[in-house]
């Protein structure tokens, strides 16, 4: 519902063309996957601040460390293929209007 009520928003962007076929899911997935990634290190610096016991929060510190270079690795991914443009704020918006209308249709 919240997608719905957003969407009206998004074309009043501007919204430049990208060369992709409405087949190629690449980005939406590549881009849920870079979302799971920065919320597990946002969750693990949570549980490393929580826990009382060294030795867990030895295991979460590495464990934090993998998903911050996984979070890097989908990052550069995307940026290095156009799917995440960081510093161009009207193609993130197209895109963002892009991944709103697939997951309203699924």
């Amino acid at each position: 519902m919240n997608l719905k009520e957003l969407l009206p928003y998004f074309q009043l962007a501007p919204v430049p063309t990208r060369n992709a076929s409405p087949e190629d899911l690449t980005a939406f997935f590549a881009a849920h996957l870079l979302i799971c990634a920065k919320t597990s290190v946002r969750n693990y610096a949570i549980a490393i601040a929580e826990t009382a016991t060294p030795s867990l929060r030895a295991t979460l510190t590495k464990q934090l460390v993998k998903m911050i270079q996984l979070h890097s690795k989908v990052f550069y991914f995307m940026l290095e293929r156009g799917l995440y443009p960081s510093y161009n704020l009207e193609q993130l918006l197209a895109n963002d209007a892009k991944n709103a209308q697939m997951a309203i249709q699924m």
